[in-house]
């Protein structure tokens, strides 16, 4: 379902196939059948047989702050930087040049420090994707601009009036040219 939508051009189940796997087979071509296999997308979560029904169980939530004050543990260190001036926190490359590991680890357990300097959990670094399948590029690609239209959704006020008065004092104030002169 939600991979037929990423491009009729990339195969993702067998049923795009048609009868062709199953010819291959019977009529011992082996490496017809290798290279339909391999033609087929590796990312197993959008084969066909993998598109089961959600169940509808009831599942109890429980929130980070109970969990915390009931297992004993510690303020949950921040994921990124809140805002510029929590740079400096971040830097700790004078402690680690000085040697003071020890210093460094009871800094991080008093203090936590955020573990990088970006909060997006969907963000994925072009090395990293570029090496991904062709299927799983469309696919993020295809997410991210559905996202971009959802954000962009947020409509301009645009006084049409008013242009449209500014369009007829134009023609209106414009002078007449003599087309034959």
């Amino acid at each position: 379902m939600q991979a037929e939508s990423v491009n009729s051009n990339i195969l993702v189940h067998e049923l795009q196939l048609g009868e062709q796997l199953n010819e291959s087979v019977h009529s011992d071509r082996r490496a017809d059948f290798s290279l339909l296999l391999a033609m087929l997308t590796d990312d197993v979560q959008s084969h066909s047989q993998f598109s089961l029904p959600q169940a509808t169980s009831k599942i109890v939530k429980v929130d980070d702050l109970t969990l915390r004050k009931e297992l004993e543990l510690p303020e949950k260190s921040p994921l990124a930087l809140d805002d510029k001036h929590t740079i400096s926190s971040f830097d700790q490359a004078a402690l680690i040049k000085e040697g003071s590991l020890v210093d460094l680890h009871l800094s991080n357990t008093l203090s936590p420090k955020p573990l990088a300097f970006r909060d997006d959990k969907k963000h994925i670094e072009a090395q990293v994707l570029s090496n991904t399948s062709l299927y799983c590029q469309k696919k993020y690609n295809q997410q991210k601009d559905i996202e971009t239209v959802k954000s962009d959704s947020t409509r301009l006020s645009f006084d049409a009036k008013g242009w449209l008065k500014s369009v007829h004092n134009t023609i209106v104030n414009a002078p007449l040219i003599d087309a034959i002169a």
